[in-house]
């Protein structure tokens, strides 16, 4: 549910409680997702500018790399023991399935800031459905680990205190708008320490869009 649907969006911000999560790794350290990596100037300072504006409301993360989620994998493991699981060799399946099929780069236009109960950020529009098509592509290989609807976006923070919906949605609506467009050049395999929410991303794999696979020393 977005905050920017009056009739069946939240009430309220969702608090987000950054803690260690044992009951969810089980001593599991890395977590991986497929990315669009945020490389472009001005749409970094306007990530910057709107952490800024909202920083009220935000738990900061200065660690975390701005980026858009493709697709989220499980946990980063040798092998596949647990269903949530992400083994080497579902990772080298996803990559021969990218070989050929990822097409060329392209900008992905972005639109007004909007919000889920726990998380502000900006919306990415995948009109010319390509977004679908590299999770088509991967989750082909790999189910996915969700637990609700994928929405292209650029996140800007979780929530750190409860705000009623209008007051969100007067938020967002006085901030200037984003930049016209995402620049996808490339999609990253990353991961992240699975005891740090907001903790830095970790590059393993690069695939350049009508370009090759790149393994990034850990």
């Amino acid at each position: 549910m977005l905050f920017s649907d009056p009739d069946t969006g939240p009430a309220e911000t969702l608090v987000a409680e950054l803690r260690d999560y044992p009951e969810w790794h089980r001593g599991r350290e890395r977590y991986g997702v497929w990315i669009l990596p945020v490389v472009q100037p001005e749409l970094l300072d306007y990530v910057a500018y709107a952490r800024e504006s909202l920083a009220d409301l935000l738990h900061p993360s200065p660690h975390r790399q701005p980026h858009m989620t493709v697709f989220v994998c499980g946990f980063h493991q040798a092998r596949k023991r647990a269903d949530d699981d992400f083994s080497r060799n579902l990772l080298r399946r996803q990559l021969l399935q990218l070989s050929g099929h990822a097409g060329r780069r392209m900008t992905l236009p972005l639109a007004r800031l909007d919000s889920f109960a726990s998380a502000a950020f900006i919306p990415v529009d995948d009109r010319d459905g390509r977004i679908a098509r590299w999770r088509a592509l991967l989750g082909d290989i790999s189910d996915e680990v969700r637990q609700s609807t994928y929405v292209p976006h650029i996140t800007l923070g979780l929530y750190r205190r409860k705000v009623d919906a209008h007051t969100i949605r007067q938020r967002l609506a006085a901030l200037a708008i984003p930049p016209a467009s995402l620049e996808a050049s490339e999609l990253q395999y990353v991961t992240y320490a699975a005891r740090d929410q907001l903790g830095p991303l970790r590059v393993h794999r690069r695939w350049l869009l009508s370009g090759s696979d790149i393994t990034v020393p850990a």
